[in-house]
Parts: structure tokens; C-alpha cells; sequence
């Protein structure tokens, strides 16, 4: 006689023999790009989401995302903010009320305003930052995955001086903002725990474009090496011709060298020779290293280069990375749930950063772990083309130095419970919520 436990018992082991359903709904999940896609910071934001729009087509060529046994095609709604606060805000608004994102990706920085936070904060909203500086306790839900500006800086001095220990001083230079600043204090502790001498140092206005006399002063001091800290396109580009055309001799050294080819074209492949910085092509073949967390860096180079010729820079890849992260968490979680999926990005207080495994990490300086740090390389111009030289960890130079970096930060006053007291003057601002 058959058991009436039987004919379950046999349905229950089909069901886990045969493989889920998948559904494709024929409906999209959207991510939204709020960044500055004019102005001075565009080549901060346009190659990024140029970048995003080659991951989308590649992830909907493939079918898209699947979130359990359902699956949906990708969309990059994108806003412009101008690298203006309000505007900023507008878009966020836009974008998670009226398009109903899944994740906002942002540059930060002065887009990232008071209002803005506690906006996310109403809303639990998933929000990325290339700026970790951006980073506090009292936004838990923005994070900074992929760039970790500017900790990763002291990688580049620390190459610099064992490449050339002959180096004794440095003279800097950057535009005054929420970029510029916490690079300067980066690249001061940077210098300080190296043994190099900082000789002049020069904050511009955003708004310059004369460099002659900045650089004509920072060269009278005869440094051995210039530093251009985390300046923008633009102002790399026209404080190395006017020191190409001032005659210097030493070494140069900038967080970015976004169309190093062009710089090249202006100045000479001798004077550009061992320029360091931090941002590699991405058909350098140290990328081909199996502890790289990034799917065919040479493919997605070409195809980058081929859509939009010239245009490769710091940012091209670094989106892209962090929308293939979210979408193995939202897999793996088989929700979009933002508290969700940051819970699954997180577990373990490690994950898989483009350049290896990587901590979330922050907390002393940030107030808050939402920072995924690990080797990130170190690159210079070798024969006209930029080349990864070293991957440095800059994790091991905070458990040496971390005391003389937060010493600079708070000169500044940029450690997150010192922003935290100059933006809580602001909390009735008018607008707040609405």
C-alpha cells in the first residue's frame, strides 16, 4: 500500500532536483548617475557614466540582473548637477521619488550637501561616493566602494621616495575645495612620514586659468619634486606645461593624469617620463593578475576607447565597478532592498575591490567603516604610456603613520566630527525634507 507521505516525499525531491524557474519580466531596474556632467568637473563624471552605459549594454546583452528566480533588463537614468548643492538635491529628488532608482552613484563632494543627507537618510537610500571624505556615522547608507580618495595617495609618495631616495623637498599646489583639501592633508602627512620637506604650498580658486605666476613661485623654492595633489584635468594640464616651459627638471607627481597622451603632445615624452600618479589604462597587463576584481579590464578599455576616443580617464572604470559589485549583492540577496543589499555588500567586513580583497574600513577616520580600502597601484609614463608599477597597500601605511594623517586633518578641519559641528549650524535650513 502506498504512503500518503509518499507522493510529497517524491514532489519535494523533484522540486530539488530540477533547476528554479527563471522569469524574464520584460522590466527594468533602474540606477540613477547624479554628478556633474558640465562644468570643471565634468572629466569627473561623463567618463563614469560613459562607463556605466558599456556595463548596461553588457549585463542586458547577457539578460540582465537577476534578483531570485526573476530577472530584469538595467537602466542608467542620469541627472547633472553641476557640482552645485542645490541642484544636487533637486536631482536625488528626481531620481529616487520620480524614477524610483534602485542606488544613486555620485562624485560627492560639493554636491553631497546637509539637505542631501538627511534626504537619503528619510528615504534609506543606497548611495555611493568616489569621495570618502563625504563619508559619516550619521549616514550610514553611503558608502564609498571603489575609490577610496585620497588615503591611497601616500602609496605614490611612498614609491616615489624608494624609486628615487635622492629626494629631499616637494612644493604643491591645488583648486581650494572639497577635492583639494583633504588631498593636501593626505599628501602633507604623506611627506612627513617619507622625510620629504614641503617648500611652498599654493590653494587656487577654482575659477583660475593663469598658472604662471602660481608655478613661477612654487619654482623658486627649487623643489625636487612638484605635486599637483588631486587637481582637475584642466589645471593638471596647465600647471605641467607651465612648469615644461619654466624648465623644471625634477620629478612630477598628482593623484590623476587624465589624457596623459595629450600632455605629452604639449610638453615632451623626457619631461613626462616617471610621472606618478595613481590611475592605470586599463589594458595594463599587471591587470591581467588573477586577484583583479574586475571582468576583462582590456575589453572593457577597448570598448571605452573605441565609443569615446580620448575621453579614458580616472573615473571611466570606477562606476562601472561599483554598479558589478551592487549587482552581485542584489543577486546574492535576491532583493533590491537598499538596507538589504548594503548588508550583503558588507558581510563579513570584507569584499572584493577592483584591485583584491579589501576591508570595509573608515572608522577612526571617517566615524564610520563605509570605506572598501585595499592595495590600489601605483603608476608612472614609462615610454609614452602610463604602467602600473607597484600595488601599495595604504592600510599598512595608516598602522604606521594614521596618527601623523589625522594630526593634518584636523589643521583643517576635516575629521568627520569637525565637519559635523561646521554643518550642524545649518540644520534649519529651509528646505530640509521637502
Amino acid at each position: 500500500m502506498t504512503s500518503r507521505t509518499s507522493k510529497p516525499s517524491l514532489m519535494s525531491a523533484l522540486s530539488l532536483a530540477l533547476p528554479p524557474t527563471v522569469i524574464n519580466t520584460g522590466r527594468t531596474l533602474k540606477v540613477g548617475f547624479l554628478g556633474p556632467l558640465s562644468g570643471k568637473l565634468k572629466s569627473w563624471a561623463e567618463p563614469g557614466y560613459h562607463g556605466c552605459l558599456i556595463w548596461k549594454d553588457w549585463v542586458n546583452e547577457k539578460g540582465g540582473i537577476r534578483v531570485g528566480n526573476r530577472r530584469y533588463k538595467i537602466d542608467i537614468v542620469v541627472y547633472d548637477t553641476e557640482f552645485k548643492s542645490d541642484k544636487a538635491l533637486a536631482g536625488a529628488r528626481e531620481l529616487l521619488i520620480g524614477h524610483g532608482v534602485e542606488m544613486l552613484l555620485m562624485l560627492g563632494g560639493n554636491d553631497f550637501s546637509r539637505p542631501l543627507r538627511d534626504f537619503i537618510n528619510q528615504r534609506k537610500a543606497l548611495v555611493t561616493t568616489l569621495l570618502p571624505s563625504d563619508l559619516t556615522p550619521d549616514a550610514r547608507t553611503l558608502i564609498a566602494p571603489s575609490e577610496v580618495h585620497p588615503i591611497y595617495n601616500v602609496t605614490g609618495v611612498e614609491w616615489l621616495v624608494r624609486d628615487d631616495p635622492s629626494l629631499k623637498t616637494v612644493a604643491m599646489c591645488t583648486q581650494n575645495d572639497e577635492h583639494g583639501l583633504p588631498s593636501i592633508a593626505t599628501y602633507r602627512a604623506a611627506f612627513e612620514a617619507a622625510g620629504l620637506k614641503l617648500v611652498d604650498e599654493h590653494l587656487f580658486p577654482i575659477e583660475t586659468s593663469d598658472f604662471s605666476q602660481i608655478i613661477g613661485r612654487l619654482l623658486e623654492k627649487d623643489p625636487d619634486v612638484l605635486c599637483w595633489d588631486t587637481a582637475y584635468e584642466p589645471f593638471v594640464h596647465a600647471m605641467t606645461v607651465e612648469a615644461y616651459k619654466r624648465g623644471f627638471k625634477g620629478r612630477l607627481l598628482s593623484c590623476t593624469c587624465d589624457n596623459y597622451r595629450s600632455l605629452i603632445e604639449k610638453t615632451s615624452p623626457q619631461f613626462m617620463e616617471n610621472f606618478v600618479f595613481q590611475f592605470p589604462d586599463f589594458d595594463d597587463p599587471r591587470l591581467d593578475d588573477p586577484r583583479i576584481n574586475f571582468d576583462n579590464p582590456k575589453r572593457f578599455f577597448d570598448e571605452f576607447c573605441r565609443r569615446y576616443p580620448g575621453e579614458w580617464s580616472a573615473v571611466s572604470w570606477e562606476y562601472a565597478a561599483i554598479l558589478e559589485m551592487w549587482k552581485t549583492a542584489v543577486e546574492r540577496a535576491r532583493t533590491v532592498d537598499p538596507l538589504s543589499v548594503l548588508a550583503m555588500m558588507k558581510m563579513g567586513g570584507k569584499g572584493h575591490h577592483v584591485f583584491g580583497w579589501a576591508t570595509w574600513w573608515g572608522r577612526e577616520l571617517f566615524g564610520v567603516d563605509n570605506a572598501l580600502v585595499g592595495e590600489w597601484p601605483v603608476v608612472t609614463i614609462r615610454d609614452g604610456r602610463a604602467r602600473i608599477v607597484d600595488f601599495l597597500d595604504p592600510r599598512d601605511w595608516w598602522a604606521a603613520n594614521s596618527h601623523i594623517l589625522i594630526k593634518h586633518m584636523r589643521v583643517l578641519d576635516l575629521m568627520w566630527d569637525q565637519r559635523e559641528e561646521v554643518i550642524a549650524s545649518s540644520a534649519g535650513h529651509p528646505d530640509f525634507l521637502r
